[in-house]
């Protein structure tokens, strides 16, 4: 067996959890979707003609609903097939046929029909969408056939709306539709189905003409076959990367082009990427840009973040992974992505430096097999360009380092001096090479180079023959001196690679736990303020500069949020710069957008949408130009971003909350203005009209009509008189005007007020002697007994008693009026004190505002009320309010 052979062997591991995967999914049904470009290309027939073929293979076939909106030929396919009974459902006043999953799960068939997986099931279902009812036919192991357009996938919502200025509102997230066994494309030409459409084959007549007019454009038919063509492409390239893995297959299947241009941090990298894009966009093919990262290629990271970003901008999928050897990793990511084409640079480096340490493009042309290699050379830059480029930062070593290199390299010579008769000369070379390992673990690659060469030059003086003196006698330890050279050297050189890669380790968790301390601060948070606060004070300590946080207001304004320094923006550059990054993308300090700007400031975007702008300075200019912390400012702008915009949406949701409410009141003040208000207008009309006519009219006539005038005149300025009481409580709120009043005053000027509405009822008031004066406002009291008082007065039947009872109750006074009417219905209790709610029957009109005054005075009093029915029959309300303390004085 050669070594290829056992490379190309498959992952064992990738093996084990592709069996747990077809284990997994032998357990559940069998989902295949037929998918189309538009209603009317064959979805639901293609369907009816599997599922027939189905069954007269022996298959228990089963249609749960299927939609043949009028086609005959549609019709035709269902005859023969069984066929489950829809339910009934009842939605706002109107009978809906819906598919029964109860009776689907109970028939348990074999192979299930379910057409327009997209649908909206009827408020009320088990779901609120259809596939959710498919899945938990599948988990029920029932196969299923669907049916399903392009415009209801998720991901493509925002591009069909823009294609066809129609939002579709009936969608399924991707993840269903890639997670199908089987995907069968029905595709028609354009021109094809409109023909169908002006048939009659797609909507009956009415529908098919508006349609044609709006949805059926030419245009948007082709667009949405170019969609769900590219659509079905990428899920055939996953089917065929998933079959590559389960296989174990690293060949290049070149079905279609992807390219992979490799980019690091030298000056060629923009010529490579443009290349790949020009080459991409002529091939019409998919490309990548991919950067390997190591702890020695990290030295001029704002090259490398200059590339990456212009990849980005030609529409690159930028991935970087890490590892070594560099070769390797890009073939293997290469191989893995199924790249067809590899575009490198010309190396830079000498000769005898990829034969020391190995040259990257002769591992990628030897070990691409079916993979074309295309080298590019790099653009040339200028004499000062070069100049200015800044070197790779050398690591070096304190001269104490060297020191201890000396001193370990002595004391070890002069230990093996005192036991050399005890010892073995190979003894004495692992001492010494355990010297060199202990310093370059401790001190790095120079000072353990440096004590490799003394290790031998010591070695050579103290225990070769003859001692003292640079001569060997014996040739062969020329050879044990070269070795001791080189193990040295090679081991100090592992040691330092070791060391880097520790380094750059640690670097990266320093990143991952400033990201993770700050999206588990920003999940608890709920104010934009405080989010700002907590991101200004994480930024910082990533960049050591000032940050602020702009927030885009409603016309686009960018306002400071508290807590960050929005003196930053009192330079007009700053501002435009603040501008152009939330129009446009990153702009200011490092970027090509008014780069004179002393800050960067980076958009933050969230869910499609630009919440605002984060600005940030360092205090070393190239601090933010390596790509770990661009990609680590990336990571917290978006968390940033994903805070502000969940307050944003909870205040959004606030405020739609709040115009519901609003408009649900001015639905129910409108209702009752234009019945209770109408009622008492058209008495006084009609009375007046009698008596503005020509003509004697007696004198007990003209009273009776001029009484009533009076009394809905009355009853109207009640009507007013509550609403604009309800008006200024909850705009002004209630001013109180407390004095020390007994309450005989306000339930006797409340009487008085209500005299002829109380004529035929038995008010009976109940007040012991010894009840003691209350702290309130008595004008406000006086209203609130009125509104009780009249409410008593709707609901008691003539001749029946009103009770009016006070007592005292500890620190209380409670102030009680109960009717006799039918009560309150149960449930009912506390909400008769809402605006515009009545119940029972009334014998008067009214808005239903009575009661919310009377809570609401209440209230400002300090008290409560409350409202049961009592065991005789009628309904009592009982007002609890505080007595008050000798020595207040009056509240204003």
């Amino acid at each position: 067996m050669t070594r290829d052979d056992v490379d190309d062997r498959p992952d064992p591991e990738a093996l084990l959890e592709v069996a747990r995967a077809e284990e997994a999914r032998a357990r559940r049904g069998q989902l295949k979707i037929f998918f189309g470009a538009a209603p009317g290309v064959g979805k639901t027939y293609a369907m009816l003609e599997a599922a027939r073929r189905e069954r007269a293979a022996g298959v228990d076939v089963v249609v749960g609903v299927v939609e043949t909106h009028g086609r005959s030929e549609t019709a035709a396919l269902l005859e023969g097939l069984s066929r489950l009974p829809l339910r009934t459902v009842e939605y706002r006043g109107k009978a809906l046929q819906e598919f029964d999953l109860d009776g689907a799960l109970a028939r348990a068939p074999q192979q299930l029909l379910v057409d327009e997986l997209a649908h909206t099931n009827v408020p009320g279902s088990q779901h609120r969408k259809r596939w959710q009812d498919v899945d938990l036919l599948l988990e029920r192991g029932i196969d299923v056939f669907t049916t399903l357009n392009v415009q209801h996938l998720e991901s493509l919502n925002d591009v069909v709306a823009q294609i066809t200025w129609v939002r579709v509102r009936e969608t399924i997230p991707d993840a269903v539709f890639d997670r199908a066994d089987d995907v069968e494309l029905c595709d028609l030409p354009a021109d094809e189905l409109l023909e169908r459409l002006k048939e009659g084959k797609v909507y009956v007549p009415e529908q098919a003409a508006h349609a044609k007019e709006a949805f059926f454009r030419k245009g948007n038919l082709l667009a949405l076959r170019e969609l769900a063509l590219r659509r079905m492409a990428q899920r055939v390239d996953s089917d065929v990367q998933a079959y590559r893995r389960a296989h174990g297959i690293s060949t290049t299947w070149a079905a279609s082009e992807r390219i992979l241009v490799c980019v690091g941090p030298s000056e060629n990298g923009p010529r490579l990427v443009r290349a790949a894009a020009r080459m991409a966009a002529g091939l019409r093919a998919e490309w990548i840009a991919l950067h390997v990262e190591t702890p020695r290629r990290d030295a001029r990271g704002g090259t490398l973040a200059e590339t990456i970003r212009l990849a980005e901008s030609l529409g690159a999928e930028v991935v970087t992974i890490g590892g070594e050897p560099i070769g390797e990793r890009i073939l293997e990511y290469a191989r893995g992505r199924n790249v067809t084409r590899l575009i490198v640079g010309k190396p830079s480096r000498s000769r005898w430096q990829e034969l020391l340490g190995g040259s990257v493009l002769d591992t990628l042309v030897r070990g691409s097999g079916d993979i074309d290699v295309l080298v590019i050379s790099g653009d040339e830059a200028p004499p000062s360009r070069r100049a200015r480029l800044p070197a790779a930062p050398a690591r070096r070593a304190p001269p104490i380092a060297y020191a201890w290199a000396v001193a370990g390299v002595t004391g070890v010579t002069g230990l093996c001096t005192l036991l050399f008769f005890y010892i073995d000369l190979s003894d004495i070379i692992m001492l010494y090479l355990l010297v060199i390992m202990v310093i370059a673990v401790r001190f790095g690659r120079g000072p353990s180079t440096l004590a490799a060469v003394l290790s031998v030059v010591a070695f050579d003086l103290c225990f070769i023959a003859p001692l003292y003196a640079f001569a060997v006698a014996d040739a062969r330890y020329v050879l044990t001196f070269a070795v001791m050279l080189i193990v040295g050297v090679v081991i100090s050189s592992l040691t330092e690679r070791v060391r880097m890669q520790a380094e750059a380790a640690r670097g990266r968790e320093q990143r991952t736990a400033i990201l993770y301390s700050l999206s588990r601060e920003l999940a608890q948070l709920r104010h934009k303020n405080s989010i700002g606060t907590s991101a200004a004070r994480h930024v910082a300590e990533l960049a050591g500069g000032r940050v602020v946080v702009l927030v885009a207001g409603p016309d686009d304004s960018l306002v400071p949020v508290q807590g960050t320094d929005a003196d930053l923006l009192a330079d007009p550059l700053e501002q435009a710069a603040a501008r152009q990054a939330l129009e446009r993308g990153p702009a200011g300090a490092g970027t090509d957008t008014l780069p004179a700007a002393k800050a960067l400031y980076v958009p933050l975007q969230a869910v499609g949408r630009t919440i605002g702008v984060l600005g940030v300075t360092t205090g070393d200019p190239t601090r933010l130009r390596h790509l770990a912390e661009q990609e680590l400012l990336a990571a917290m702008s978006g968390q940033v971003a994903l805070a502000l915009h969940r307050v944003l949406l909870a205040q959004e949701a606030q405020q739609a909350e709040l115009r519901a409410r609003t408009e649900e009141l001015r639905g129910a003040l409108l209702s009752s203005v234009s019945h209770d208000l109408r009622t008492p207008l058209t008495a006084i009309s009609t009375a007046a009209s009698v008596l503005a006519q020509p003509g004697p009219l007696a004198d007990d006539r003209r009273r009776e009509f001029a009484g009533a005038i009076y009394e809905e005149a009355l009853g109207l300025g009640r009507l007013v008189t509550n609403l604009l009481h309800m008006t200024r409580l909850e705009t002004q709120g209630v001013a109180l005007r407390r004095e020390w009043t007994p309450l005989e005053d306000p339930i006797g000027a409340a009487m008085t007020r209500l005299e002829r509405l109380l004529a035929g009822h038995v008010v009976d008031v109940s007040l012991p002697p010894d009840l003691p004066p209350v702290l309130l406002d008595e004008v406000l009291f006086e209203h609130l007994m009125l509104n009780l008082l009249e409410n008593a007065a709707k609901y008691t039947p003539p001749g029946s008693a009103i009770d009016v009872a006070a007592r005292v109750e500890g620190t209380n006074v409670v102030v009680e009026v109960a009717d006799r009417g039918d009560g309150i219905p149960v449930g009912q209790e506390e909400r008769i004190f809402d605006k515009f709610v009545r119940v029972g029957r009334a014998r008067e009109a009214g808005f239903g505002l009575g009661l919310a005054i009377c809570r609401a005075i209440a209230v400002a009093h300090g008290g409560t009320i409350a409202a049961s029915n009592r065991p005789q029959g009628g309904a009592v309300f009982r007002v609890t309010l505080p007595l008050g303390e000798a020595g207040q004085g009056v509240a204003a």
